[in-house]
């Protein structure tokens, strides 16, 4: 029992000595998995490095259909469009992108072919290889223009900031400060940032830029640097910057969780959902104990996926752990549904889990047990399936028309006005000594009241009923 509740430290987080980086593509672990306060670090010492390129050696040969053999070929490295970036890994003979490597989980994609797995279809080389460049704005581009930012000195944040002015200084401080302390409140409330009309002539622009319009009004200091008398290029109100701050808020809530994890044990509970968008998406949860006992579930994060394959989904939640410095080796549970890609005793996520760390003792999800119970329970019983097939039926007959809510609502006042006594009566009989005794109980409400009543009634063991309305009880 003990190894099982053995608590191991995770070594994702140490700092490592930059000169002990494997330089082969194929030995190398994924940028996120390094310590975030090193991660720069080390993509600029890749950088500084090049792209790992091993030249006048003799490549291997692979058969293609019809007895054709193909191979990696020198020439490739110093060719226009994939100068800079291109790497071949002569352990694992395929192809690997160096910057994409460096920055592409930056922009929440490490799963590229010429990241994680590499590439050797050497029959389809350079239209892959093309396909991969893609257009001006693709991923691609971005991250090798991030690697060429990255060792530039005048592109770097000190740089820039040591060139400003005392006064725009003081005026950027006041700018970001107001945006950011306006995005915390909007994010507290569950409040949209964005409308779909942010133009200047817009009548309503909603909550981000409305509310900074109206701290602009209640501070003259503050007016005189925001929006429009802000530099066009430094306004902090596009949409790459709410979202920036949104990021920076969510990360700090990221942080304050693995603060109160430490180093301890966690079980992870994983379900996929589609969304309104119909995307597929995968909320990844973490449960445990924190330093004072207190048992402990916390979100931290919604991946997308496109398909709910075991192994899509273990690969997705790889990337997510390796990303806030978690190991599957501390994991002492799993809860998941029923189905098969997420339960199965051979191929299901809980299986793949378990070939890693066999500590990860599953646990069929409580609520999609008793789901499952009731469901089963409906359809066994006629009355109790009959009643939800009816409760259905009228939903759907009422619910779906605003005429038809109209219509029931005035028959329900109709039905009060013509009762007189505005009420609502059953009578029922018990046997009680071989005689019969008849009780009731009356439920009055108010004419103004319509469909449907918000109420509930109670019974008190030995006494008499009791009617809870609008938080207060009468006894009948």
């Amino acid at each position: 029992m003990a190894r099982f509740l053995k608590r191991k430290m995770d070594t994702s987080s140490e700092l490592i000595d930059l000169d002990t980086l494997p330089s082969d593509p194929y030995d190398r672990k994924p940028i996120e998995s390094y310590n975030v306060n090193q991660k720069d670090a080390i993509r600029r010492a890749y950088i500084l490095r090049g792209p790992y390129q091993p030249r006048g050696i003799e490549f291997p040969q692979t058969k293609f259909q019809g007895d054709e053999l193909r191979k990696f070929k020198e020439e490739w490295y110093d060719k226009h469009e994939y100068k800079g970036w291109l790497e071949y890994s002569s352990k694992s003979d395929r192809m690997f992108c160096l910057c994409c490597y460096l920055f592409r989980s930056h922009f929440g994609d490490g799963r590229d072919t010429f990241v994680c797995g590499g590439y050797n279809n050497w029959k389809k080389v350079h239209a892959s290889l093309k396909k991969h460049v893609g257009l001006v704005n693709s991923l691609h581009n971005k991250c090798f223009q991030m690697s060429a930012d990255l060792v530039n000195e005048n592109q770097a944040v000190h740089t820039q900031w040591d060139n400003r002015t005392p006064k725009e200084k003081r005026e950027y401080r006041l700018r970001l400060s107001a945006s950011t302390l306006l995005g915390k409140r909007l994010l507290n409330g569950g409040l949209a940032f964005r409308g779909h009309d942010e133009s200047k002539d817009s009548l309503n622009k909603v909550n981000f830029l409305e509310l900074l319009e109206l701290m602009g009004e209640m501070n003259e200091e503050l007016a005189n640097v925001i929006l429009e008398n802000a530099p066009a290029n430094n306004q902090m109100t596009s949409p790459k910057i709410q979202a920036d701050i949104k990021h920076c808020y969510a990360q700090e809530v990221i942080k304050q969780i693995l603060e109160e994890l430490g180093d301890d044990v966690f079980s992870l509970l994983v379900d996929e959902s589609c969304d309104v968008s119909k995307k597929e998406q995968m909320a990844v949860v973490i449960r445990f104990v924190d330093k004072v006992g207190i048992v402990k579930e916390r979100f931290i994060g919604l991946v997308h996926v496109k398909e709910t394959s075991a192994i899509t989904l273990k690969t997705a939640i790889d990337d997510i752990l390796a990303r806030y410095g978690l190991s599957l080796k501390r994991i002492r549970g799993q809860g998941y549904d029923g189905a098969s890609n997420m339960s199965g005793e051979f191929n299901g996520l809980r299986a793949l889990i378990l070939k890693e760390n066999v500590s990860a003792f599953y646990i069929h999800c409580f609520a999609h047990q008793l789901q499952l119970v009731v469901v089963a329970v409906a359809h066994k019983h006629t009355p109790i399936w009959r009643v939800f097939e009816t409760i259905t039926c009228l939903t759907n007959a009422v619910c779906a028309s605003s005429k038809r809510q109209d219509m029931l609502r005035e028959s329900h006042r109709r039905q009060l006005e013509k009762n007189g006594r505005r009420t609502l009566y059953r009578k029922w009989v018990e046997p009680r000594n071989d005689t019969f005794k008849a009780r009731g109980y009356t439920l009055e409400f108010p004419l103004q009241d319509t469909f449907p009543f918000n109420f509930f009634i109670s019974k008190h063991y030995g006494s008499s009923w009791m009617v809870s309305r609008n938080g207060s009880n009468s006894s009948l």
